[in-house]
């Protein structure tokens, strides 16, 4: 069992643009209980967040809002160019995500949770946090298309981002499933229904 966790736990993980929030919701219709680590961060850092007291006193008034929520555009330019501020980020937001996933997966109905963590691979817990990691694979390119197509950013920005994570190959090599999203998106679903019903199985064993 997962470190912490009563029941079993699969890691979700893939790219930008791979199309995880699809996959997440194709588990979630089959009653699976999804825990966003993305929105948990959000929630840590908008107005009146937990992590926000810290966040202001380890980076200065600057980096905080009108509203009190954490400026995303100054802080992403900040990490973006300074592994230093990065960590220091990551110090503080990551346990506090962690132990907030504990409590919700621990909550939940049903025999399994997925945690939907984008830089699952990147943290190095996978193993610790997870019974399974599933990754949600697709070509390079269609994760350049599909980012610029939703965003409006250019593609060159888009791979400064993917220059950030795990390469595909990394993933991959983490990843005890693997499903396919590099075309239709109606393909998706009979894989989700064939991963459920193993995860099922896997559960029905602990």
């Amino acid at each position: 069992m997962a470190e912490g966790y009563r029941r079993f736990v699969v890691g979700l993980t893939g790219g930008i643009g791979s199309g995880k929030s699809s996959v997440a919701r194709a588990f979630e219709s089959r009653g699976v209980t999804v825990v966003d680590a993305d929105a948990l961060a959000h929630a840590l850092t908008g107005p009146g967040g937990a992590a926000m007291p810290v966040i202001q006193a380890a980076f200065g008034a600057e980096f905080i809002d009108a509203n009190g929520a954490l400026d995303r555009a100054r802080m992403r330019a900040r990490v973006f160019t300074d592994p230093a501020a990065r960590a220091r980020l990551e110090g503080i937001l990551h346990p506090m995500i962690r132990a907030e996933s504990l409590r919700l997966a621990n909550e939940a109905p049903g025999p399994y949770t997925i945690l939907m963590i984008p830089l699952l691979v990147e943290s190095g817990v996978a193993r610790s946090r997870c019974d399974r990691v599933l990754v949600v694979d697709c070509p390079e390119e269609e994760q350049v298309r599909r980012v610029m197509s939703r965003s409006g950013l250019e593609a060159e920005e888009v791979r400064a981002i993917m220059a950030t994570q795990a390469t595909r190959a990394e993933r991959l090599a983490a990843a005890d499933d693997v499903l396919e999203n590099g075309g239709d998106p109606a393909d998706i679903d009979p894989q989700v229904e064939a991963l459920h019903a193993q995860y099922l199985a896997f559960a029905a064993r602990r």
